[in-house]
């Protein structure tokens, strides 16, 4: 795993749901077939309204077109994202439209657990509110081992949570690549 990871950021605001992450009507994809795990990363925060993800004028969308991969690779939220069900689709979904990373204020934590349990996205918690201090296309450097990122773009850092135990878990791949690594279950 890059323990440095560059990329635009893509701002949304309070209790984001799992719904507007990944709306329940395209969970009819395979997970597994190759060509319809693209359509989650297509699909990836369509349920979001434009004007309540804080978006710049011209409502930029995570997912451009028919595109399956965002420009954004690093997503910003405030409080309680994740929230409403259990799906692990929607930490799925993100990775699969090639976000890396969320810093957000607090988790739902069903969704914190389904994101560092399936290896998908690592989910920082920062120490402030950034989703008034960001915005939508600044160029963010986060540093996982020292748990900041820098706002390229305007030149503000800020601190991040320490991962802790689930770092070694996300780079592993998920929980049980993890046990298999640690020799906890047979490989």
């Amino acid at each position: 795993m890059n323990n440095i990871i560059v990329g635009k950021a893509f701002v949304l605001g309070d209790n984001i749901d799992t719904d507007q992450i990944i709306p329940a009507e395209h969970l009819v994809y395979s997970l597994t077939d190759p060509e319809e795990r693209k359509k989650y990363g297509h699909y990836a925060f369509s349920g979001v309204p434009p004007a309540e993800a804080g978006l710049p004028v011209g409502n930029t969308a995570f997912i451009e077109g028919e595109k399956t991969e965002s420009e954004f690779s690093i997503i910003i939220g405030g409080t309680n994202f994740g929230c409403g069900s259990s799906r692990e689709h929607a930490p799925f979904a993100l990775k699969e439209a090639g976000a890396q990373v969320i810093l957000a204020e607090s988790y739902a934590r069903i969704f914190y657990r389904n994101s560092v349990d399936g290896g998908f996205i690592i989910p920082f918690e920062a120490t402030e509110k950034l989703n008034d201090k960001i915005k939508t296309g600044d160029k963010i450097k986060v540093n996982i081992d020292d748990c900041k990122i820098i706002n390229e773009t305007s030149g503000e850092s800020f601190s991040l949570r320490p991962l802790g135990d689930v770092l070694p878990i996300i780079e592993a791949g998920g929980l049980f690549e993890y046990a298999r690594k640690a020799d906890m279950i047979k490989k």
